[in-house]
């Protein structure tokens, strides 16, 4: 399959950018490795390394000692309850069968003389002794397990006082180890940014670019998911601090270039118009001649329907004009050999295919393939 020059372009920047993806992903999966390695030299706290062991052991200790205790009394409460009422079954019981003798009993003595009357009587005052003995037993209980408890609660708000603590000396260390890991990840890190943005500066136009452009695209990945994630952030001053700064300065660096651009343009301006077609590359005669604007200045040279048709212009070239506008560069002339009007930056003529148009001869060892 036979290309022409506009899909070997497209071609040739769909190889050069899949280089540059593919180098920049095995990049990145070898940074991980290295950074993974790099973080397990320094090994993360647990809570549990601040915390004084030997506290804890006897405070736990006597907290389950004291939840047996209080086991063990809630037990016999639960038995003493069931004594209660039987106690107070048996006393209801007695009482009411007390109450029904003296209701069906005749006697011609007085009730409260009657000899048998009092030894019941006595028999139902036991059967109250009993339960409240019992209920005498329970409140004994009750109190001694009021006791335990409150002591198991002191215990407990020393053992969370402890923990605490720890917790309070774990947040200290675990930042201490937040930024050992973000030294180490900035030591590999640095040196990786340093090199992709040396390289973006020095080598965007080296024929190698490709793996150039591949390595400073794994520099940001690193900066920007291996290091900034890892960044202290104090309550978010040091993080607000190091975006002011890196605003700042590709902030400075950005206006700076461009204000270099614009006054180098403004200078190149002012030279001659030979000079300026010199130094017009093929590339960007293409380019310029594809999006119908001026290869020096930037300005469109196709006239408006509003603006005063060229004289004696041919009908194809009528909304174009033979000169810039703006800047005066020679923009269209007519080939010496068969009068046809080619762009006069392009190194050959349209119609016949000679190599000298004009401009294009006096800067044949300047063009750029």
């Amino acid at each position: 399959m036979e290309l022409n020059a506009k899909k070997l372009e497209r071609i040739s920047k769909f190889i050069y950018y899949s280089i540059s993806i593919s180098l920049c992903i095995f990049l990145v999966l070898l940074s991980g490795n290295i950074i993974d390695d790099l973080d397990s030299a320094v090994l993360a706290p647990m809570p549990t390394q601040f915390e004084n062991k030997q506290l804890l052991g006897k405070i736990d200790k006597q907290i389950s000692a004291q939840n047996i205790e209080i086991d063990n009394l809630n037990s016999q409460r639960e038995s003493i309850e069931k004594t209660i009422a039987i106690a107070r079954q048996n006393y209801a019981n007695e009482k009411e069968s007390f109450e029904n003798w003296l209701k069906t009993r005749k006697t011609l003595g007085s009730p409260d003389k009657d000899r048998e009357v009092t030894d019941r009587a006595k028999k139902l005052d036991e059967y109250y002794k009993v339960e409240q003995d019992w209920r005498a037993q329970l409140a004994d209980l009750e109190s001694k397990t009021q006791k335990i408890e409150q002591l198991r609660n002191k215990q407990q708000t020393l053992l969370d006082e402890e923990k605490e603590r720890a917790q309070d000396v774990y947040v200290v260390e675990y930042k201490y180890y937040e930024l050992k890991v973000f030294l180490i990840r900035l030591l590999f890190v640095a040196p990786v940014l340093g090199l992709g943005i040396f390289f973006v500066v020095r080598f965007r136009n080296h024929k190698f670019w490709p793996l150039f452009f591949g390595f400073t695209l794994f520099s940001l990945y690193a900066f920007f998911f291996g290091l900034v994630p890892y960044l202290p952030s104090y309550g978010g001053y040091v993080r607000s601090t190091v975006g002011i700064l890196m605003s700042v300065f590709l902030g400075y660096y950005a206006i700076k270039n461009i204000r270099k651009y614009i006054e180098t343009k403004q200078e190149e301006l002012k030279t001659s118009t030979q000079v300026r077609a010199k130094n017009v590359q093929q590339a960007v005669a293409e380019k310029a001649l594809d999006n119908h604007y001026c290869p020096s200045c930037g300005k469109d040279f196709i006239i408006k329907t509003w603006d005063a048709p060229l004289k004696n212009a041919d009908t194809n070239y009528k909304l174009v004009t033979n000169f810039c506008r703006y800047c005066g560069l020679e923009l269209f002339k007519n080939c010496h050999t068969c009068g046809n009007k080619n762009f006069v930056h392009l190194p050959y003529c349209a119609s016949c295919g000679t190599a000298t148009l004009g401009v294009s001869d006096q800067r044949a060892d300047n063009l750029t393939v």
